[in-house]
């Protein structure tokens, strides 16, 4: 039997079943266009806006840290396995057989510590003192997102409606192997300017103030050989107008949160961070966050 036109007993039915098919793809081709496409139209300042939403979501995080820092002997490397909760406040670190414990509320704030070399034996080190940070540019107190967020919220704040003169978005790059969003920040004023020391300041105490570098400050003024230098009320120091001069920023797509920064003053590149293998609100077990766990060796 021929059939034209599908009006045969036998293929009605078949014909139903391919119209109701091409019905239903075409619902879920146009939902799908429609979600890329609304992906697609997000401005800079809505990537932005979502980002600092999603950072102040944050419970917790388990991710891979690969660190460069410019030091005072040129520029060192770190690694370290991180996991973080947000609240109450809990960090470990793995870092070449170095393990670093720190839990909100207990030992006195200080920080648990099993180096990999002598003296061979837990130590209690306090996070802002001279032993943990050496040549670091950051502390424990700024592992996790808040601090980094912190630096773009208040520049956000301080740009108003001249933001898209300094944010502009670049378009989508894979970055360690994740889809992003590529951003960049053009701090075009970037420079230095006079700062007279107030009442009970430090160095921290002055960057925190103006969401500023502590290092550039202490690299800027000869004065200083490290963060704790005194400050005296009434002393003139040189100050960075902004964090930095420019940031190379990847936002990732999932998470809507920062997977790689790479940060750059007046000398070139100043610090960039890589997140890998990153997991964002893990389930942590109840002892996790304690020297006993089973996978650590304190």
């Amino acid at each position: 039997m021929l059939c034209f036109g599908g009006l045969c007993y036998f293929c009605k039915p078949m014909r139903f079943t391919i119209h109701k098919t091409l019905i239903l793809s075409a619902f879920f081709i146009m939902l799908f266009s429609s979600a890329v496409k609304k992906n697609a139209d997000l401005t800079c300042n809505e990537i932005v806006t979502k980002t600092l939403k999603s950072i102040k979501e944050v419970k917790g995080l388990k991710y891979h840290l690969k660190i460069t820092e410019r030091g005072k002997k040129g520029f060192n490397f770190y690694e370290s396995n991180v996991k973080f909760s947000r609240n109450p406040r809990l960090i470990y670190l793995y870092i070449k057989g170095i393990e670093v414990l720190w839990v909100q509320g207990k030992n006195n704030g200080k920080a648990l510590v099993k180096p990999n070399s002598f003296p061979y034996f837990n130590l209690n080190l306090d996070p802002m003192g001279d032993l943990m940070r050496q040549d670091q540019h950051h502390t424990l107190n700024e592992m996790g997102y808040d601090y980094f967020g912190s630096v773009i919220e208040y520049s956000k704040y301080k740009l108003g409606d001249k933001f898209d003169e300094y944010f502009k978005l670049m378009g989508e790059e894979k970055v360690n192997g994740r889809n992003c969003y590529k951003i960049i920040i053009d701090n075009k004023d970037f420079g230095y300017t006079d700062y007279i020391v107030g009442d009970h300041e430090s160095i921290t105490t002055i960057a925190r103030k103006f969401f500023v570098a502590e290092y550039m400050i202490v690299e800027k003024n000869p004065k200083f050989k490290d963060y704790f230098d005194l400050v005296k009320k009434g002393q003139v120091i040189k100050i960075p107008t902004w964090y930095c001069k420019s940031v190379i920023m990847y936002i990732d797509k999932q998470y809507m949160l920062p997977i790689s920064m790479k940060i750059l003053d007046d000398k070139g590149l100043f610090e960039e961070y890589n997140y890998h293998f990153l997991q964002v609100n893990p389930t942590f077990e109840e002892n996790e966050f304690t020297k006993d766990y089973k996978d650590y060796g304190f």
